[in-house]
């Protein structure tokens, strides 16, 4: 199968939200406004079925109805990366085949979430699946929902087989990117992307490739921009782009419970005109309460009249 993934990848990737209509169908009209709301903004691809997206929590026919549209209305502008993280190595696999049917150019896996693996079990899990994919493979380090962290030297030896081609690390601990960059940099082609969109600036002054940024669902720009000033080495503008970031994640906090950064970016983006908030069991959009906080904080940030 033929992809247009740039080798690094590089950019800003949003991981892109699921506009959900009820708990069995897409919202598509909203898909179609939020994709284009998103590249409309510069960024230099979009991951679907990620930890915004409630990858985990979509039934298979969502998913694959979530994809196949999303690369018919993208159409190959930007490269597609396909969330395939499953608790069944057989899943993984047809997802990945479906991706690529449809024109998606990679995919990306977290550790499989029910039973944690040790190192020698993930690398070997890595080892037995990359081969079976039709696509490139990113592995991606989320610790906190897949209580596994994939450590350097297991990233170092990834990085060895065929088709693994980047890696996203959502742990939060800049020090241990650095530890991820440092053991990287004799390969300069392997994509390095950070997971935490305040993070994002200072991981690509030091070496990494770009950032997959929830906030780019809501304001693409900002980070485009940050990106861009980061590559550009423009400490003044990173130090205002920083503040004006700080303030938008205020968006996420609105609500009392783990779930209330996905809520807050899915009601954004209905509050914008833009798409459904409706949420994936087993959680609900915000009730009003929380929305006119959200409204408030739109209008700070010059997102809402």
């Amino acid at each position: 199968m033929t992809t247009h993934l740039p080798q690094p990848l590089r950019g800003v990737v949003p991981p892109m939200i699921t506009p959900l209509a009820d708990e069995y169908n897409l919202d598509l009209p909203g898909l179609k406004k939020l994709i284009e709301h998103v590249l409309a903004g510069g960024v230099h691809g979009l991951f679907l079925l990620g930890t915004t997206g409630e990858g985990p929590s979509l039934s298979y026919e969502l998913k694959y109805e979530m994809v196949k549209k999303s690369c018919e209305i993208i159409a190959g502008r930007v490269p597609v990366l396909v969330g395939i993280t499953d608790t069944s190595f057989a899943e993984s696999i047809r997802l990945a085949e479906h991706a690529a049917a449809c024109g998606a150019d990679a995919v990306v896996l977290a550790p499989p979430y029910y039973f944690p693996a040790g190192q020698a079990e993930l690398l070997e899990y890595f080892e037995h699946l990359a081969p079976k994919l039709p696509l490139p493979l990113f592995l991606y380090n989320m610790p906190s929902m897949t209580k596994v962290t994939i450590d350097v030297e297991t990233l170092r030896k990834a990085s060895e087989i065929d088709n693994i081609v980047g890696f996203k690390d959502s742990g939060g601990n800049m020090i241990k990117y650095h530890e991820y960059i440092v053991a990287m940099q004799d390969k300069p082609d392997f994509s390095m992307l950070i997971g935490p969109e305040e993070l994002l600036g200072e991981s690509v002054l030091f070496g990494g490739h770009g950032g997959v940024a929830g906030g780019a669902n809501i304001k693409p720009r900002l980070f485009v921009d940050m990106y861009e000033a980061a590559v550009a080495g423009d400490l003044d503008k990173i130090k205002k782009l920083q503040k004006e970031i700080f303030v938008l994640r205020k968006l996420y906090s609105c609500g009392q419970y783990s779930s209330t950064f996905i809520k807050g970016v899915k009601c954004s983006l209905n509050c914008m005109g833009i798409c459904s908030d409706f949420m994936a069991e087993p959680f609900r959009a915000f009730r009003q309460s929380e929305r006119n906080k959200i409204e408030t904080l739109l209008r700070e940030i010059k997102l809402l009249d």
